[in-house]
């Protein structure tokens, strides 16, 4: 049976061991290690680009992506530009902070509207959310799913489509590594954006939301 241009893509990225982590991993981060991982990342990821687009027969998409990481307390939410070849631009980013007193009825409406409001500024052609994980508490389960659908909904709202992706393969896609910290995230999409200083965590999450579908998506037939 013939591959699916998502298929190709997943064994490319597989192929160069995205899935190991780096030398350093199993040991001591230092500033200067963080640094340099994420550029050996942003590196790899644009080779992996290059091998992926030659071996599906396609090219990069161009245009703009919301990324959204969901949270009842601070949904993470960013702005990148795919550029072609490659690049990417940083556009925008805010954290949506809802203070404890809020309700989470509150919380949720204020997703939404900040969420909308930064599809109306920015017209992302696409818009990208972190998957929820597996949880067994039935009340934060609960609490996540709200914040996502908030989010979704506003981009459903505006005529969005949409794309999922799990924690993991967010990790994999912007490091290569799919156990990777907070930290070592938010320096990798710092080094992929060519941003001079580190995004706040839940807007380097979203980015790195953004840069994974940028990543995945920008194969076309």
């Amino acid at each position: 049976m013939a591959k699916s241009s998502r298929q190709l893509w997943t064994a490319q990225i597989l192929e160069g061991g995205a899935g190991k982590p780096p030398a350093r991993a199993r040991g001591a981060w230092t500033s200067e290690s963080l640094d340099a991982a994420a550029a050996r990342s942003s590196a790899y990821m644009r080779r992996k680009i290059d091998d992926a687009a030659r071996a599906i027969g396609g090219e990069q998409i161009k245009g703009v992506v919301l990324g959204i990481d969901p949270s009842l307390r601070g949904t993470g939410l960013a702005t990148i530009e795919a550029l072609g070849g490659g690049k990417m631009r940083y556009v925008d980013s805010e954290t949506v902070r809802n203070h404890p007193s809020l309700s989470m009825a509150e919380c949720i409406a204020r997703i939404f509207e900040r969420t909308l409001r930064m599809i109306d500024e920015y017209s992302p052609d696409w818009v990208s959310i972190e998957q929820s994980v597996y949880v067994q508490n039935f009340k934060t389960a609960m609490i996540l799913g709200s914040a996502r659908g908030a989010a979704i909904a506003a981009a459903a709202h505006r005529r969005r489509e949409v794309y999922e992706y799990p924690p993991l393969r967010i990790k994999q896609a912007v490091i290569g590594y799919g156990r990777a910290s907070k930290e070592q995230v938010g320096r990798s999409v710092m080094a992929l954006l060519q941003m001079g200083e580190i995004l706040p965590p839940d807007e380097s999450d979203a980015g790195a939301a953004a840069i994974t579908h940028i990543f995945t998506h920008k194969i076309r037939i």
